[in-house]
């Protein structure tokens, strides 16, 4: 280690099958009396709620619900959000779902308590106050949201997604209960998986990545890789739902402290101006974005190798790193996910605006292990047309 650095992640972290029946527990930790659910509606219809909030019942804590989040959900969303916190007058948030209410949730408990509209807390560590407490329950093994302390949400104005970077987005409590995770479909499995497999490469060669984060990305990316397949095959084995979750969680506190790279920075701008879901719009990009970055760090790509126990007696590194790429393949082709932009309508005509886009996720692209410019950007877009 030859840097100072700084580690955080969620202080408090509840994990385990049934975990979802403590959280009335949770709540009167943090002193609480009434909270508001932030939600979407397929979590709602699916049922996985009533648990919540049976547990809250039993602890005499009131409770109303948010179910206005939608996927990669537009920023005036928060807004709809916080009107709802001053009617209610919650003093504390769940945020109950994938990353969207993740999301949702963690920025609207800090407008509660910031006076600024939320287009000025875009960027890294503009939010002056402490928001609201907040309890985060993924219902997905994928975006790690629970130990972040960002928040992604989409400017249909410029068609980006924006990040928002504050300690103050770290959530007070994580409660991660895999039995919530049993009737997720198959292809969301997949796409939300390959995400927090995703979070766990790139943080792992990212050029902020240190011996803490190595540690977490390298057994985020052994439990993510070996328990994929077994989620998205059969979606009730719980062993193989438990390992995923923490290989998520493990990937979230990663990328918390060493951040994501081009990947990401490849996938907001289609994700904002074509609709596509993030997991998807990642997958899409991470095989040609990982041929182009391993030449920025060879040994570190080839020990990705062993995360996945790929077979490398007697190769070298760059064809170890080669072979994470051709794995990486497999494993979407395994899991039946999307290989090409122009199945999502991009064409080529396309590329160049959406190159720009990506130049401008500059927050991201500091941490890329290879430097970017915007010819590659553009090449690396027509090798995924």
């Amino acid at each position: 280690m030859n840097r100072v650095v700084l580690f955080r992640t969620t202080p408090r972290i509840v994990m385990g099958p049934g975990a979802i029946d403590q959280i009335g527990e949770e709540v009167r930790y943090l002193k609480a009396e009434k909270v508001l659910f932030v939600t979407d509606k397929g979590v709602i219809e699916a049922g996985l709620i009533k648990l919540a909030q049976t547990s809250l019942e039993k602890s005499d804590i009131a409770y109303a619900v948010f179910d206005g989040v939608e996927p990669d959900p537009r920023y005036e969303i928060v807004t709809d959000c916080a009107d709802l916190i001053r009617r209610e007058q919650p003093d504390l948030l769940i945020g109950f779902g994938g990353g969207s209410p993740i999301d949702i949730a963690k920025v609207s408990a800090v407008m509660a308590t910031n006076k600024d509209p939320i287009t000025k807390y875009f960027g890294i560590d503009l939010i002056p106050n402490p928001g609201l407490p907040t309890i985060i329950v993924p219902t997905t093994a994928g975006t790690g949201s629970e130990v972040t302390p960002i928040a992604i949400l989409s400017d249909e104005g410029e068609k980006l997604k924006k990040g928002i970077v504050s300690p103050h987005l770290f959530p007070s409590v994580a409660l991660l209960d895999p039995e919530l995770t049993l009737g997720l479909p198959p292809n969301i499995t997949a796409s939300t998986g390959i995400d927090a497999l995703i979070h766990a490469i790139e943080s792992y060669t990212s050029v902020n990545a240190t011996g803490m984060t190595d540690i977490l990305a390298f057994r985020a990316m052994e439990l993510l890789y070996d328990n994929i397949r077994t989620a998205y095959a059969n979606g009730t084995n719980l062993p193989a739902r438990s390992s995923m979750l923490e290989g998520s969680l493990l990937a979230g506190m990663a990328f918390a402290n060493a951040g994501v790279t081009a990947v990401h920075a490849f996938a907001y701008p289609i994700g904002a101006e074509f609709h596509i879901p993030h997991g998807i719009a990642n997958t899409l990009m991470l095989p040609h974005v990982m041929r182009f970055n391993l030449l920025g760090d060879v040994p570190k790509f080839a020990r990705i190798a062993s995360a996945f126990g790929l077979p490398s007696q007697g190769l070298d590194n760059l064809r170890m790193a080669e072979m994470v790429v051709e794995a990486i393949e497999r494993l979407a082709e395994d899991l039946r996910l999307p290989k090409h932009l122009a199945e999502f309508g991009i064409k080529e005509e396309d590329i160049a605006g959406l190159a720009e886009g990506v130049m401008k996720v500059t927050r991201l692209l500091a941490n890329n292990p290879r430097v970017m410019h915007l010819e590659d950007a553009i090449d690396i877009y027509k090798a995924a047309l």
